[in-house]
C-alpha cells in the first residue's frame, strides 16, 4: 500500500523499477526493504552489505523528488528494522544503516539519467561495447533503451541492460546545482 498523500507523478516514480539489482544477501534484503519503503513513500536506491567492523547493512533510499532528510532516515529505520528482524534475510548480527544517495549518487533508474542530464557520470558495463567496459562523460539523457553519454571521443549509446554500475561524478557544477536546490527548498 502506497502513501495516500502522494500525487500520481510521485506514485509513478515510486513504481519505476531499478535497473541495477544486487545479488545474494543484498537481494534478500532488497526484497524485504523495497515494499516497506514504497509503502512509506520512498524509493530504494541501493542495498550494500559490508563486513567492516562487523556486518553493516546499508539501505540507501530517497523520496520520489530525490530528497532525503535525517528525519526520513529515522522513520525508515524504525519501520524497517522490525520487518527485517522477522524476515531474517541476513545470517547473524548486523547493524542497519539508512542513508541518502548523496551528491555523487548511484544512477539506478532510467529517470535518474534524464534528471541528471548535463552532469558528469561514470558508467561500468557488464560486457564491453566498442572494446570498453568503463565510460566517463556528460549525461545526455536516454533514448530507445540506452543512456546517451558525451565522452572525449564523441557520443555513445550504452544499453541499460548492460549497465553494471553507474554514478554521478563529484564536480563543481554538481555541487553548485545541489546547493541551489537545497537553498530553494529551504526558502519554501
Amino acid at each position: 500500500m502506497t502513501d495516500p498523500t502522494l500525487g500520481s507523478a510521485d506514485a509513478e516514480l515510486l513504481a519505476e523499477p531499478r535497473l541495477v539489482v544486487e545479488p545474494g544477501a543484498a537481494a534478500r534484503v532488497s526484497a524485504v526493504a523495497a515494499p516497506v519503503l514504497q509503502g512509506m513513500g520512498y524509493r530504494l536506491v541501493r542495498i550494500k552489505i559490508s563486513a567492516e567492523a562487523g556486518c553493516t547493512v546499508q539501505v540507501m533510499a530517497e523520496r520520489p523528488d530525490g530528497t532525503m532528510q535525517i528525519e526520513d532516515c529515522e522513520a525508515i529505520s524504525k519501520a524497517l528494522s522490525p520487518v527485517l528482524d522477522v524476515a531474517d534475510p541476513i545470517a547473524g548480527a548486523y547493524m542497519l544503516e539508512i542513508s541518502s544517495p548523496g551528491i555523487d549518487r548511484p544512477l539506478v533508474r532510467t529517470e535518474d539519467y534524464d534528471r541528471f542530464s548535463g552532469f558528469e557520470a561514470r558508467i561500468e558495463l557488464a560486457r564491453p561495447i566498442e572494446g570498453r567496459k568503463r565510460f566517463r562523460g556528460r549525461l545526455l539523457g536516454t533514448s530507445a533503451g540506452n543512456v546517451r553519454l558525451a565522452t572525449e571521443t564523441g557520443e555513445v549509446n550504452l544499453p541499460f541492460a548492460e549497465v553494471a554500475r553507474a554514478k554521478l561524478v563529484l564536480t563543481d557544477d554538481l555541487i553548485d546545482a545541489t546547493r541551489r536546490v537545497a537553498s530553494r527548498s529551504q526558502t519554501h
